[in-house]
């Protein structure tokens, strides 16, 4: 009996330092569990705090950053109503330039314009004129003139490119099937619009602005059903011949005049097209054509891009490529290539336009005035070369 007694005890010993062991440790946790939850509140008041310094901050910087979007967003503005008041001033000076040219200019504006052409006729026999050396090449541009300012923004003028015809065409805008002709320059000069042309309709709508007219014929672009080059005599206004170009899958030769597919050229040498395909989409072709059959003789795979290209032309079988940018800056020549491998356009200088208008639709090189004839956003141009030797480079 008192062995069952002591046992009955040393087992409630057992339990009551289990349940004592147990209190101490539930204690031991509960003091721990109340320390994190100190900590968590400390890190929580912390968190709190950051995060409204944080807010305070992102705010600040938020009103700094609106602020200088505001201030560039001004200055852009500012900006360009400056540019575009200069842009005017230059447009008007220039235009009245050309309506009343300076004295210290009139020979030269004489030579642009054709004054006194009928009068040095009766004096004396018409002065034969020489072509440019061929061992030339283009050093910069020497003088500009706006003959006359036109409604529309894209178009092509031009007068024959290798005969002493005063005469001058314009086709005005990239399509129609009638093309406007005056007897010389002064008469286009002279009286507004184009009311005093004389209208000439052609037996086929014409496309772009890649026409020229080069020795009494009318070479130009018909683009339905197929890209077809037409030959147009333009004294019996009949078509001389026609031929369809060989090139597949054709493409805009140049970005930033995207209405023009073929775009043809005269130079000393002879006819030249500049074109493009999808098979070579990034890069202008040259062809070489015969005046008389208008086939192609010869082909060139040039470097010069047509991101960018707004127009080119040909002087002594090198081709000069005119580039801008989609927001308008001054025209320069950025590429040459040279079919005869003489000028490089790593040497070949880095030639800019005097003035910044739009983009020129159309550039026609004259090889018996050394003339460029342009249209650049509606204005009708011409550019003067200065030339020199290729072995200068």
């Amino acid at each position: 009996m008192m062995g069952t007694l002591t046992q009955y005890l040393a087992v409630l010993s057992a339990i009551v330092l289990t349940v004592q062991s147990q209190s101490t440790f539930t204690e031991y946790i509960e003091r721990r569990l109340s320390a994190f939850e100190d900590r968590i509140a400390v890190w929580y008041d912390q968190t709190q705090r950051y995060s409204s310094e944080y807010r305070e901050f992102k705010n600040q910087i938020l009103a700094l950053v609106d602020g200088l979007d505001k201030e560039r967003e001004e200055q852009r503005r500012s900006l360009e109503l400056a540019t575009s008041r200069i842009e005017r001033v230059e447009r008007e000076m220039d235009y009245l330039e050309t309506r009343n040219p300076a004295p210290a200019c009139v020979e030269v504006d004489d030579k642009l314009i054709g004054k006194n052409a009928d009068k040095a006729s009766k004096q004396k026999k018409p002065k034969q004129v020489k072509l440019a050396d061929c061992r030339e090449m283009i050093a910069s541009i020497k003088a500009m003139k706006i003959v006359k300012k036109l409604e529309t923004t894209s178009g092509l003028w031009t007068k024959d490119l290798m005969s002493d015809s005063e005469k001058v065409y314009i086709f005005d805008g990239v399509g129609n099937d009638t093309i406007y002709e005056f007897a010389r320059l002064r008469d286009l000069t002279d009286f507004s619009g184009l009311v005093k042309a004389k209208k000439i309709k052609l037996p086929y709508p014409w496309a772009g602005t890649g026409h020229l007219v080069y020795k009494g014929f009318l070479y130009y672009i018909r683009n339905e059903p197929e890209f077809q080059l037409i030959k147009f005599d333009l004294k019996n206004r009949t078509v001389a011949d026609s031929a369809m170009f060989p090139a597949e899958q054709q493409i805009p030769v140049y970005s930033l005049s995207p209405f023009n597919f073929i775009d043809l050229a005269a130079d000393e040498q002879g006819l030249w097209a500049m074109y493009a395909t999808r098979e070579n989409e990034k890069h202008i072709c040259l062809a070489r054509l015969d005046p008389k059959t208008l086939d192609i003789e010869q082909m060139w795979d040039t470097p010069c891009p047509i991101e960018n290209a707004e127009n080119a032309f040909v002087i002594c079988g090198t081709l000069y490529v005119v580039y801008n940018s989609k927001l308008r800056s001054r025209s320069r020549i950025q590429c040459v290539y040279d079919v005869n491998g003489i000028v490089t356009n790593e040497l070949a200088p880095l030639v800019y336009f005097p003035k910044r208008y739009g983009t020129h639709s159309s550039i026609k090189y004259s090889p018996r005035e050394n003339y460029l004839y342009a249209w650049d956003d509606g204005y009708q141009i011409i550019y003067r070369l200065a030339m020199k030797q290729k072995s200068e480079l």
